[in-house]
């Protein structure tokens, strides 16, 4: 059994943030695939069921820096092992416009990141790193970055997500269910 988590915040306030692109590639996964549909208040995360890959993809709904309460609590309930887990969430690290999906590696800095890396006392996972960065090289004018992924993006930024996260999902699909 595999776990496919998309990192973001709930609610409608943060629905269109560089944050919540981990919750934009679980949508658009879910709308691709026949998953069934299940809210599980006790590993408080949404949760799609994939039976044909035996793949769990999921949606916590605590905030991003508590993301690895319902990480753990996940990787408990369905018996899941580190190597069989993917994290989907922004990097600051990486342009607008890529991704990567890397064992063991992410951002410098990503507080969802730090949580899940506390609770399960290791890295060694899967990420799926999407490229968010976006702003000036003018460092005296760039945003920092704790404020830059809870603003929402532009137009045209929406447009290259769209692109990227279709491009991910392609990606994740082939890697599942091949």
């Amino acid at each position: 059994m595999k776990l496919v988590v998309g990192l973001g915040n709930p609610g409608e306030k943060y629905k269109d943030t560089w944050h919540n692109v981990g919750f934009m590639v679980i949508d658009a996964i879910i709308k691709t695939l026949t998953v069934s549909p299940h809210i599980e208040k006790k590993l408080d995360s949404l949760i799609f069921y994939h039976h044909a890959s035996q793949t769990v993809f999921a949606r916590p709904q605590t905030f991003m820096n508590s993301s690895g309460v319902s990480v753990k609590k996940l990787l408990v309930h369905f018996k899941i092992k580190l190597p069989n887990m993917w994290v989907i969430h922004d990097d600051l690290d990486l342009v607008l416009g890529s991704y990567k999906i890397q064992k063991g590696k992410g951002p410098r800095e990503h507080g969802g990141l730090l949580s899940i890396y506390e609770k399960l006392e290791t890295k060694n996972f899967w990420h799926v790193r999407i490229g968010v960065d976006n702003r000036t090289n003018n460092k005296e004018q760039r945003t920092r970055g704790e404020e830059y992924v809870l603003q929402n993006f532009t137009d045209e930024e929406k447009s290259t997500i769209d692109v990227v996260v279709g491009n991910v999902v392609k990606d994740l699909i082939r890697r599942f269910t091949d």
